[in-house]
């Protein structure tokens, strides 16, 4: 119990310096994607400066409908502006060979744009949800935030990632315990092409297992020489027993959807940070998502 509150004593402390530095830094431009880091970096920043705060989310292929329509969802419900720009990284060769650096393409095109807007509108600066686990994973989009100048709220005030998740708790934010929610181009293996047709594939086969009643799993799209390409599927371990009945049925929709078979990661899904990443990226799987 003790513990416990000299925990949350300390979070406490850090949302005040985070409010701190935010009341000094607007106008303020917040790249969002609806995920637990970029929605409670939003709703400070909209409680801090009001009208003074704008979240920017990118659109384009790799994000999936129905993750764009829950955070456009979740910004209205605490009162945040979010402006969605149309991004075309899927048109830069150096993203769509999909290198291991692949998200410092991604970002590169968001803050690009971002930047424009802050010129042209008057922002004074542009914000981004890094948070301090993040500076112990190799975060490639990172490297474009600095070349941008773009601040890291989160990260230059301590927060982590549990802590972001307690405030997000005690706030009322709808994100406060949702998984990651990495691109749909982390699906797909490093240096298989990311094409609109794949992530549309990617989309559609995780929709589908989404509607079965699973929550924390990953559909890969595992490319196949002269063969059509197999759908690795993973689930977490805490929702395997219920994938057996539902296994065959789930083959059949996602060859419907184009792949050629299902493959069932026996070992289950497990994010970046569990024992099993590891492993992910000795496949070749972006270990990322």
């Amino acid at each position: 119990m003790e513990n416990a509150t000299t925990d949350h004593t300390r979070a406490k402390e850090k949302l005040r310096e985070l409010r701190a530095l935010l009341k000094g830094v607007g106008p303020l431009l917040v790249a969002y994607s609806g995920g637990v880091d970029s929605t409670f970096l939003l709703a400070e920043a909209v409680a801090t400066l009001g009208d003074r705060a704008l979240g920017v989310i990118a659109d384009s292929p790799s994000l999936p409908r129905s993750a764009l329509r829950s955070a456009l969802a979740a910004a209205k419900g605490f009162g945040a502006t979010v402006e969605v720009v149309s991004t075309t990284e899927l048109d830069d060769p150096r993203y769509t060979s999909n290198p291991v650096n692949r998200c410092y393409f991604c970002k590169l095109e968001l803050f690009s744009k971002m930047d424009r807007i802050a010129a042209e509108r008057g922002f004074r600066a542009l914000a981004y949800g890094e948070n301090a686990d993040d500076a112990f994973q190799i975060r490639p989009g990172a490297g474009a935030a600095r070349e941008f100048r773009v601040l890291a709220p989160l990260r230059m005030t301590g927060l982590t990632k549990a802590e972001i998740r307690l405030l997000s708790r005690e706030q009322g934010l709808p994100t406060a315990d949702i998984p990651a929610q990495p691109c749909l181009s982390s699906r797909v293996p490093y240096g298989t092409i990311v094409t609109t047709g794949v992530l549309r594939m990617i989309e559609q086969a995780e929709e589908y297992v989404r509607s079965c009643g699973f929550a924390i799993f990953r559909v890969r799209y595992i490319a196949q020489p002269a063969e059509t390409p197999v759908a690795k599927l993973q689930i977490d371990p805490v929702e395997m027993d219920k994938l057996h009945p539902l296994e065959a049925q789930i083959r059949d929709a996602l060859r419907v959807i184009g792949f050629r078979d299902l493959v069932v990661d026996k070992d289950g899904y497990q994010a970046p940070g569990q024992v099993g990443v590891r492993r992910l990226e000795s496949n070749g799987v972006a270990a990322t998502g």
